[in-house]
């Protein structure tokens, strides 16, 4: 039997990779995230998934961001 996935290419940079890597090996959207990695800045991703990932890359990039003091 053949199993079937709908999936969906992402392109990012090698950082951002590490990043999905990082969360798809820790579980971090409850199950497996990544079908395959393609090369240094392809990714195949499960497409139910991908917003969840969408968010989770927003919460990074707020917390990576900081803003200036008031004077």
């Amino acid at each position: 039997m053949v199993k079937v996935l709908k999936g969906v290419l992402i392109k990012c940079d090698p950082a951002m990779k590490q990043f999905l890597l990082c969360s798809d090996e820790s579980n971090a959207l409850g199950k497996k995230v990544i079908i395959q990695e393609i090369d240094d800045v392809h990714v195949f991703v499960i497409a139910e998934l991908v917003n969840a990932l969408q968010e989770r890359v927003g919460e990074l990039m707020d917390q990576d961001a900081f803003s200036l003091p008031q004077k």
